[in-house]
């Protein structure tokens, strides 16, 4: 089905920037880069998708099963997003917020063209209705001009919720925790601009160059663009072996070493931190507990501190081993969405977010990645991520955090201001 063709270059992260690049001519893409980030256990440090052969486009109404019909039909690599109200054809939900982005609740395309950087080697896998173009391909690309940063006109956005009512609401929150409702939820708020012209591709580059995340992605497919600099892997399965990374636990970076290690410590010490990350990890635990082989689900990493150009958190790593005869696709439902962005008892947990939220969560805090032709996946969480609609020139980003009864409503938003701070700055161009 499709032609591949591998070449060494000498200068892979060039190639990488001139990849991009000439990536822009297409009005399907999807880049994902881990940003040489080895620790999180990538097949590749970079991949290309562009040029849509087939696509399956629709909402949440049985989304799961047109995605796993399109997926075993297909039988070949597809890229694309699950939103986070995906969530209403998982359970009896629904989201009735405030929504001005107006994407698709799924996205998936097979491209025509796929291109992998690992190490010093560069992989073409075209679909054999273009394989001729390959070596044409490779030569333009190496011909093709990195794109300069240009400054753009500053963006000025604004907070859908006024920090009063920020605090407001997580005082309710509070009270359905204290009630025994639940025990944590992760609460989020949106801060958008209307009627905004941007150059999404400049401003994916200028994020991805201030956060180097490991789960950085760039997704224009037609008018809907995701500019994401995701630190979070969701679920991935190679074979038989699933892995599920949730983050939980924040704290700021300093630029004093001494500071920043200390930092580091209070955070991998405080206990209230340590409680947000253990509750989702003990989701995620039963999550995938419904579809693994029995006595294999294991916490082989606890609350581990990982340092990101922006913050320090607390990254918790969760393996099992699928159960024979269980559908891709089902790993997903079975789990979606991710425990991170919801919160234990996780349906309780997002019915309480949904009535205090005052915006559609959409794609944040949702799932973009690709299956293999094989049936193998890996999908990052949609966090420290801007959406932008092209076509109504809606941008928007939304931050959280998991609200627990140690939570403090003011240290609650003032960690909103420091996941905000890479998207204010790249969006205001300080």
């Amino acid at each position: 089905m499709r032609s591949s063709k591998s070449f060494s270059v000498k200068d892979p992260q060039r190639l990488k920037q001139q990849i991009l690049s000439w990536s822009r001519q297409f009005q399907e893409i999807t880049w994902l880069d881990s940003n040489d980030d080895d620790s999180k256990t990538g097949e590749y440090e970079a991949i290309l998708a562009v040029e849509a052969f087939t696509a399956i486009k629709t909402d949440h109404e049985n989304a799961f099963d047109k995605l796993k019909e399109y997926q075993e039909t297909t039988a070949d690599w597809i890229f694309g997003y699950l939103s986070y109200d995906l969530k209403n054809d998982v359970e009896r939900l629904k989201s009735s917020n405030f929504d001005g982005l107006h994407f698709p609740e799924l996205y998936f395309f097979q491209p025509q063209k796929l291109i992998f950087i690992k190490g010093d080697k560069v992989e073409f896998h075209y679909l054999r209705m273009v394989d001729d173009e390959i070596d044409h391909d490779f030569e333009d690309i190496q011909k093709t001009e990195i794109a300069i940063d240009s400054k753009h006109t500053p963006v000025k956005v604004e907070a859908r919720i006024s920090k009063e009512k920020y605090l407001e609401k997580i005082g309710i929150m509070l009270n359905h925790i204290h009630l025994g409702d639940i025990y944590e939820a992760n609460f989020c708020q949106e801060y958008y601009s209307e009627n905004v012209d941007i150059d999404s591709f400049d401003i994916y580059r200028s994020l991805n160059e201030i956060s180097t995340p490991p789960f950085a992605a760039y997704l224009k497919l037609e008018n809907f663009n995701l500019i994401s600099a995701s630190p979070e892997r969701y679920l991935k399965k190679r074979g038989e072996d699933l892995l599920s990374q949730p983050i939980k636990g924040t704290a700021r970076r300093a630029k004093d070493p001494e500071e920043d290690k200390k930092i580091a410590t209070e955070l991998a010490n405080d206990p209230k931190e340590q409680s947000e990350n253990v509750m989702i990890v003990d989701l995620v635990r039963n999550d995938l507990s419904r579809i693994a082989k029995k006595g294999s689900v294991k916490v082989d990493e606890l609350c581990k501190v990982y340092s990101f150009k922006q913050v320090h958190q607390l990254v918790s790593s969760v393996t099992a081993k699928i159960e024979d005869e269980i559908p891709p696709v089902e790993a997903l439902r079975t789990s979606f969405p991710m425990g991170s962005m919801t919160g234990a008892p996780k349906i309780s947990a997002m019915k309480i977010i949904e009535k205090l939220e005052e915006s559609k969560r959409g794609l944040y805090s949702g799932a973009v990645g690709y299956f293999t032709p094989e049936g193998d996946f890996d999908f990052n969480v949609v966090i420290r991520s801007i959406l932008y609609n092209s076509e109504n020139k809606y941008l928007s980003f939304s931050v959280g955090g998991a609200i627990t009864a140690k939570s403090h409503p003011e240290k609650e938003y003032e960690e909103c201001l420091l996941k905000a701070k890479a998207m204010r700055e790249v969006l205001t161009n300080l």
